[in-house]
């Protein structure tokens, strides 16, 4: 049966396994980093965690395919498909710095159906089923009711692999520092997504992200009351590009502001 929720059993089943993994592997020493592209790294403890994802989600005959940053990054959107991110904040991993996760979203005939995000240093599950809202464990998430800009907090993505559109980043930065109470950067999109849905950023953004980095934490967001979109205020598919999240205020005034810096 695919319902969301049951959807939703599977990937944090999937999700902790992997996370259970990561969490017992130590940080392997510069030696065993490899460079995906500038200033992106990966390792065998990505790869390994996404094997398990594949194992556990798969098991028993379990249907669907795997879309996942390091296995199998082609996008598809027909059917079930689970966008995985096996190690989001890899960076952050590898110099033990506590803010990376595990990411699984369910997406059926191109609609989120089910999403998780496993904070895996702290052990906190985020989780959210189409139509049955988001939650953190068993405590219901709501975004954050502060409209005013002034006193927002926002999370952000600094450009590290692109490094071509920093001079227009950087206008961005200034012009929404300049309005609001602070801008953070943890380096894990999937958990800034997640600070979102449970009302501690009041919004996001970031220039250009990939799905398997977004696709579970945009459904948090939704279902938490929250407003997902590209740059340009196109609602967000599965797809690879810019983010803009926030309370539905807060939303609105990000997206006009990095529009006037772009």
């Amino acid at each position: 049966m695919l319902s969301p929720l049951n959807l939703v059993d599977r990937a944090r089943a999937a999700a902790a396994r992997a996370a259970d993994y990561v969490r017992s592997s130590a940080q392997p020493d510069t030696s065993g980093w490899s460079a995906k592209g500038r200033h992106d790294f990966v390792t065998e403890v990505d790869r390994t965690a996404e094997r398990l994802i594949g194992d556990s989600l798969m098991s028993g005959g379990g249907a669907g395919r795997i879309v996942g940053e390091e296995l199998s990054p082609e996008l598809a959107r027909d059917g079930l498909v689970w966008v995985v991110d096996p190690l989001d904040g890899t960076t952050n991993f590898l110099h033990g710095y506590p803010a990376y996760a595990v990411s699984i979203a369910a997406v059926l005939d191109g609609m989120l159906q089910a999403g998780v995000v496993h904070h895996v240093p702290q052990g906190q599950v985020y989780w959210a089923a189409r139509g049955a809202g988001a939650w953190c464990d068993d405590h219901r998430l709501r975004v954050s009711p502060i409209t005013t800009p002034s006193l927002a907090l926002i999370g952000t993505g600094f450009p590290f692999k692109d490094l071509s559109r920093l001079d227009e980043y950087q206008r961005q930065f200034a012009q929404v520092a300049a309005g609001t109470a602070g801008i953070r950067r943890a380096g894990s999109a999937a958990l800034d997504l997640a600070d979102v849905a449970a009302g501690r950023f009041e919004g996001f953004w970031e220039q250009q992200l990939s799905a398997w980095d977004v696709a579970a934490g945009t459904l948090l967001i939704r279902e938490a009351g929250g407003v997902v979109t590209d740059a340009e205020g196109h609602e967000l598919g599965i797809a690879h590009g810019s983010v803009v999240a926030g309370n539905p205020a807060i939303h609105r005034w990000l997206l006009e502001t990095i529009r006037d810096r772009a």
